[in-house]
């Protein structure tokens, strides 16, 4: 990502703050396992150099990268699974900005955060957003 992409910040006294993406650049964040392709455990990553890439998950993800989105995959696999992983991405024709390891496993997450965070859950098929009101749980005020 580019730094001049992102926006800087005051606040009222003059402080600098963490800077943020215009309202246009969406910052994706995206698990790889059962996500865009089969999932396969750490526990056999042996596994991980033939995994099928999901139905859509490449045109959708790589569609979003060239309309200037920031593509980071976020996922579970441990940080010595590197190459593999980087490897298998970049053969099977992923555009993406960075890979970020070690999530915690299990799933069940729930993100705290001073930034803007939209969670989707990945229901077997990329398509295009669509918009629904849901229900969330959030900070008593």
């Amino acid at each position: 990502m580019m730094e001049k992409e992102l926006r800087s910040l005051t606040d009222a006294g003059g402080n600098q703050l963490s800077p943020i993406l215009s309202k246009e650049t969406k910052n994706y964040l995206i698990d790889i396992d059962g996500t865009v392709c089969d999932d396969v455990p750490n526990e056999e990553p042996w596994r991980m150099k033939t995994a099928k890439v999901y139905p859509d998950a490449l045109d959708v993800i790589n569609k979003w990268y060239d309309q200037g989105h920031i593509i980071t995959f976020f996922t579970s696999r441990t940080s010595n699974l590197a190459e593999i992983t980087e490897k298998w991405l970049d053969d099977t024709g992923f555009k993406y900005h960075g890979v970020v390891y070690n999530k915690p496993r299990g799933g069940n997450y729930h993100w705290i955060d001073n930034h803007i965070v939209r969670a989707t859950r990945f229901k077997g098929k990329f398509t295009e957003f669509i918009v629904e009101k849901r229900e969330v749980e959030v900070f008593k005020e």
